[in-house]
């Protein structure tokens, strides 16, 4: 062992310690810093430290440190190849990250059959990725294997089917697992509220919330239930029953928990009302990424743009990571607050200090950004040199920055580009319309309300580039 290095045992009580914290990254810098310190043992005889960075893995998302631990299994550690625990955390580490075909081999690979939760953790993961019918085949082979469901089976196929919207599917698994013998719990009142959610089903999550609240369910909210129902009032007009789910989370003292408070910055943001958001903000012991990306487009959206790059600041100085969601919120800003030279510098941090490859929102922003600030001719060049094909809200932003400073031969050539990826929306027509009347070329505005009316196009709504500028 080199000098200076923690004993075997202290090693693993800092791992473990990590894990129950919730520092996950903490766990796994432990975990390859012992692994490179040249001692080939010190992993080894503690089975358990596999499992536990496997399970920072999929609590982090982290394939890439998953995949790598696998690899060390087989040609470092191949006594837990054979181990059910470090297995099962394995399995389960791939679902969490999406890879659900890779968690197929590791189980179709396991050496018992009988493992209940291997089974399970197979299932979620089907059903958390979109494969619903599949975890319900499972769990019917389940039986054909002689192992009964218990309740975590149940609920992770009534999640898969909540999830992917289909409520009639999720309400008769509902009554089957009672049939089973199992009560739905919080759990799986929570799936159902999320499912609904998630598909804009939001009078039906309403609806089950209030049943919940009534005790009609037998079964209370829980700090889960309460972040997933929030979104359902993100809006002006429901704002106040979303400050009744407020009320009621202050009441049941789910406050202060970390996922209803950043729900509650994230509805009052959505809502317009930054200073409610940032009161809760400011009361918050600890914040998530999320909280910060809730926040600062909530400042951005509402035109506080220079408090935004404030707090992004705040927000790097306090040790936080931003995402690609973060700069998405700070650009925005930007571009709203005609920071030209600040948005191109964070655009160029967000690769080149963060590691971030900028996305097609991004490009969007930098678009939106030079375009208002009538730099048309920039932003076009900029279109030109991206290395990802340009989507509607790419040519969207150029086209209502045309609009707004009146190049309508650059307008032409944006809608042509828009109408060809967006041929049925027509906003682009109308967008493009505008462009030509504030030019005074009435005879080709009426051209293109022909062609709309003609082609039977449909007005989406929902597209914030048409007023972008």
């Amino acid at each position: 062992m080199s000098a200076g290095a923690p004993s075997c045992s202290s090693w693993m009580k800092q791992l473990t310690s990590a894990s129950r914290r919730g520092h996950h990254g903490r766990v796994l810098r432990l975990f390859f810093t012992r692994l490179q310190s040249g001692d080939r043992g010190a992993v080894d005889p503690h089975p358990a430290a596999v499992p536990t960075a496997l399970r920072a893995c999929a609590r982090l998302g982290n394939a890439s440190s998953g995949r790598l631990i696998h690899a060390l299994i087989i040609t470092r550690f191949p006594s837990l190849a054979s181990d059910d625990v470090a297995a099962t955390a394995l399995l389960d580490m791939y679902a969490k990250c999406g890879l659900v075909s890779s968690a197929r081999r590791v189980f179709d690979e396991m050496h018992r059959s009988d493992d209940l939760v291997a089974w399970n953790a197979l299932l979620a993961g089907y059903a958390r990725n979109g494969l619903p019918e599949r975890a319900l085949a499972l769990a019917i082979k389940m039986r054909g294997q002689g192992l009964r469901p218990d309740l975590v089976t149940w609920n992770a196929v009534v999640s898969g089917f909540a999830l992917a919207g289909d409520d009639q599917m999720a309400e008769d698994l509902i009554r089957a697992m009672q049939d089973d013998g199992f009560r739905p719990d919080v759990v799986t009142w929570t799936s159902l509220v999320s499912g609904s959610v998630l598909n804009f089903h939001y009078d039906r999550a309403r609806t089950l919330f209030r049943r919940m609240v009534s005790a009609g369910t037998r079964v209370l909210p829980s700090s889960a239930t309460i972040a997933s129902i929030l979104p359902a009032f993100a809006n002006v007009a429901d704002v106040k029953r979303g400050k009744e789910v407020h009320a009621y989370a202050v009441v049941a003292g789910a406050e202060h928990d970390l996922t209803v408070s950043s729900a509650l910055v994230d509805m009052y943001a959505k809502c317009g009302l930054v200073l409610e958001a940032h009161r809760v903000f400011d009361k918050m012991a600890e914040r998530n990424t999320v909280t910060w990306n809730s926040m600062i487009f909530g400042l951005a959206n509402s035109g506080h743009c220079q408090e935004a790059i404030g707090l992004f600041d705040r927000m790097l100085c306090d040790g936080a990571r931003p995402d690609h969601l973060t700069f998405t919120a700070v650009l925005t800003a930007c571009s709203y607050g005609g920071m030209v030279e600040l948005g191109k510098d964070l655009y160029h941090a967000m690769k080149e200090e963060h590691g971030i490859e900028p996305r097609l929102e991004h490009y969007a922003c930098m678009v939106h950004l030079l375009g208002r600030a009538g730099k048309l001719n920039v932003a076009y060049d900029f279109i030109k040199a991206m290395p990802l094909e340009p989507d509607c809200f790419v040519w969207g932003a150029l086209l209502g920055a045309c609009r707004s400073h009146g190049n309508v031969k650059l307008a032409e050539l944006a809608a042509s580009r828009l109408l060809t990826v967006e041929p049925n929306n027509a906003a682009n027509c109308l967008l493009f319309s505008d462009a030509l009347a504030s030019a005074g070329r009435q005879d080709d505005v009426l051209k293109m309300k022909r062609l709309a009316k003609r082609g039977r196009m449909k007005k989406l709504d929902g597209c914030s580039w048409l007023e972008s500028a």
